[in-house]
């Protein structure tokens, strides 16, 4: 497996650096004559694009998609589809601002990945962070509007639910809420006390984590397998792919450390559609595989390890010294990283589904 592929029958493969000319994926496996254009991409791509607000990077970039391979226009009806060849995305770097880095390139910018990176290379991309900054999650949010088209009946959503120590009220969750804000936030009320709560870290020159919740409905039952190939161990990986992401967890997730046998499992009845659970505490997967009801999980991502405020860290020659991180930078990177979870979620499941069809034929 290449360190830049994730998926196994939908498969995924990234390229390109923050500061370079540009970012692109090559998508395989997808199934061909799905209608796909690049206003289909574009729009889950305008979602995560930076500079749309104060609390994300200023860094100005269209983030504007090109289509080079995998679709045609189709014979009869003339509409674009997908070929069943690889599909190349490409976006270009517009706004790159390598300057703002160059004091900083022989020093290691603590809670980065530069340090590692030299460790494991002999040398790192001092601009911007080059595969390891969050640039490249661009190209996750392109393959997962793909991936949406694989499983037309599946909705993917995703909120953020919890910004520093403050959580949102769950019987205020509106879904249309998380797009009348800037924190894909369900909450009306805690999306206007984040608004505040957030100005106070982005002017103190600091940073803070967040939680997102991702919620996929309409998923059927039988996707994933036992042991090595389980649903929720791959969306685990997956989550714990996007950059600064520090935690997962399925339905209760940890918080089902505190219940009983009796609050934890999900009881059953008969209804009009067959079986249906009261509960879901599992987050939509039995032993790695799907119930049928909502897949939920979360994630935590932690706060933005560039801040304004001055870091002790070492040079690579080994010097003591100090660091002070000037460019654009994310008071909570959080914020932009629901797109990313979704997409996430997306490419996972349109890989078990076509896992699951080609197992056992349907």
């Amino acid at each position: 497996m290449s360190h830049n592929t994730f998926g196994h029958l939908f498969r995924v493969t990234t390229f390109g650096e923050s500061h370079g000319v540009a970012i692109g994926c090559v998508v395989d496996g997808c199934p061909p004559l799905i209608p796909l254009t690049e206003a289909d991409i574009q729009r889950d791509l305008d979602r995560r694009r930076p500079g749309q607000s104060r609390f994300t990077t200023q860094r100005q970039e269209p983030d504007r998609v090109k289509i080079l391979s995998g679709v045609m226009a189709h014979p009869e009806t003339a509409m674009q589809v997908t070929t069943g060849t690889p599909i190349g995305l490409l976006i270009e770097n517009t706004d790159q601002r390598s300057k703002d880095y160059s004091d900083i390139k022989d020093k290691f910018r603590p809670g980065h990945a530069d340090f590692t990176y030299e460790a494991k290379y002999g040398l790192r991309d001092y601009r911007g962070g080059g595969r390891s900054s969050a640039r490249e999650t661009a190209m996750r949010v392109a393959a997962g509007a793909i991936a949406r088209k694989i499983l037309p009946e599946v909705t993917v959503r995703g909120a953020l639910v919890q910004i520093g120590p403050h959580r949102i009220d769950r019987d205020k969750w509106d879904w249309e809420e998380t797009g009348k804000n800037p924190f894909f936030c369900p909450d009306k009320d805690k999306a206007a006390f984040f608004e505040e709560y957030l100005d106070g870290i982005r002017k103190s020159g600091s940073s803070i984590g967040a939680v997102l919740e991702i919620v996929a409905e309409g998923v059927p039952a039988g996707l994933g397998a036992p042991i090595y190939a389980k649903l929720d161990a791959d969306l685990a990986a997956a989550f714990m792919s996007i950059n600064a992401v520090k935690g997962v967890e399925i339905g209760a997730g940890f918080a089902a450390a505190e219940l009983s046998g009796e609050e934890n499992s999900d009881e059953m009845r008969m209804g009009n559609q067959g079986a249906k659970f009261l509960s879901n505490q599992a987050g939509g997967i039995l032993g790695g595989i799907s119930t049928g009801q909502p897949v939920v999980a979360r994630f935590a991502v932690k706060p933005t390890s560039s801040i304004l405020n001055p870091r002790r860290t070492v040079d690579r020659k080994g010097g003591e010294t100090d660091i002070l991180t000037r460019g654009r930078h994310d008071p909570c990177v959080g914020i932009r990283a629901v797109p990313v979870g979704e997409a996430m979620m997306a490419c996972v499941l349109a890989d078990h589904f076509l896992r699951h069809r080609g197992q056992v034929g349907r």
